[in-house]
């Protein structure tokens, strides 16, 4: 449990000093203690959500009383002359003071890169252990968190048991292609998913804004010669072209990319993105890769078009190479869940012979990350 050593006032009340036992030291604005106050008048008992708007906290609030009071610390706030409890652990836990400036393309703490060596450790649970909604689930909404992608066994081989894959966190985002959709050779097919060739590893639905940020694929039959699937980490390959072309990443991350789908009567998508695409503090959000739904690109100068093209080549260079991606063949009632915003996923051309059935459908990926802290919270 976090201790208060100290708690001066600074500038006219406006600033807040805390000291920590260890030395260290992190400041507060008066006016952002008073909007993030967590009392009863502030807050909803129960759900949280705030009750007052910034306009209800006066411009001049300033702290006017300090009492370190056991773990926390009892703030008095005027004009309004209100006083408010702040526990330590939540002032440490929601500190802001010294920020480090992190390098471009820098990427959360929950995300492990990986390649090929993640082959004999893919995260995998069973479908029956996992709609027992424990620490199974748990475990693998974390490894999704963590990798980006995840596979199940044991469930059943029946047309739309997929859905029950997204019931596991979520619900399914349904699209022009319906709540889900069949991924099998077609004599006129809408899609390149629909035919038996190979396919490079891919982002899905980049046309989309905003992008569905989960898919999963799930396996009826898989009987044919080939038809592999293959996941390769878009972080993991987006910090190697940094790594190897920083000028590249930069030209990729700087200009917005075009994506476009048109394939059937009706529907007319379009995006536009960067296909390295960075928050504006620099951390690495998304590899919007796919070279089948790629526009022509008219937003990089004349000038930067040429390295820009030497650097998407590179990309998909270091995409295509099979050391950064993990192989297997899904079985019937297996399934594939990847995080869309960074897991590329494609598979190896497959015969006549045989059959190949999968279904897919579309999520996002903030139900995994509401049901995965409900979880923990439960621990």
């Amino acid at each position: 449990m976090a201790a208060i050593k100290r708690a001066p006032v600074e500038q006219s009340g406006s600033v807040l000093a805390i000291g920590w036992p260890d030395g260290r030291q992190n400041r507060f604005h008066a006016i952002w203690l008073r909007d993030n106050a967590q009392d009863d008048k502030t807050r909803a008992p129960g759900n949280g959500r705030r009750l007052i708007t910034l306009g209800d906290i006066p411009a001049s609030t300033a702290i006017d009383g300090v009492q370190i009071d056991g773990s926390g610390l009892l703030l008095t706030f005027m004009p309004e002359n209100r006083t408010i409890r702040f526990e330590a652990n939540w002032l440490l836990a929601h500190a802001y003071d010294q920020i480090e400036v992190r390098p471009q393309g820098w990427l959360s703490d929950t995300v492990t890169t990986w390649d090929q060596g993640l082959s004999d450790h893919v995260p995998v649970a069973d479908m029956g252990a996992l709609e027992r909604r424990g620490q199974v689930l748990a475990r693998w909404l974390s490894a999704i968190r963590t990798y980006g992608f995840a596979k199940t066994t044991g469930g059943e081989i029946t047309s739309g048991a997929l859905l029950k894959v997204a019931d596991l966190f979520g619900s399914v985002r349904e699209t022009n292609y319906g709540r889900w959709f069949d991924v099998r050779a077609e004599v006129s097919p809408t899609n390149l998913a629909y035919t038996g060739l190979g396919l490079q590893a891919h982002k899905d639905n980049p046309y989309r804004d905003p992008v569905p940020t989960l898919q999963i694929l799930y396996c009826l039959e898989n009987f044919a010669e080939g038809g592999l699937s293959m996941v390769v980490d878009g972080f993991a390959a987006a910090k190697k072209l940094q790594r190897q072309n920083p000028q590249g990443f930069d030209l990729l991350s700087r200009y917005c990319a075009r994506f476009e789908y048109a394939g059937e009567a009706g529907v007319c998508l379009r995006a536009r993105r960067p296909m390295i695409e960075l928050a504006p503090d620099g951390e690495l959000i998304s590899v919007r890769f796919n070279n089948r739904s790629a526009a022509p690109f008219i937003d990089v100068p004349f000038d930067e078009m040429e390295g820009y093209y030497a650097a998407y080549r590179q990309l998909g260079e270091i995409i295509d190479d099979p050391k950064m991606a993990v192989a297997f063949k899904l079985s019937p009632g297996e399934s594939f869940i990847v995080d869309n915003t960074r897991v590329l996923h494609s598979r190896t051309g497959f015969s006549g012979a045989g059959s190949r059935w999968l279904q897919g459908c579309y999520a996002d990926k903030d139900g995994i990350l509401s049901t995965l802290a409900a979880l923990e919270s439960r621990s």
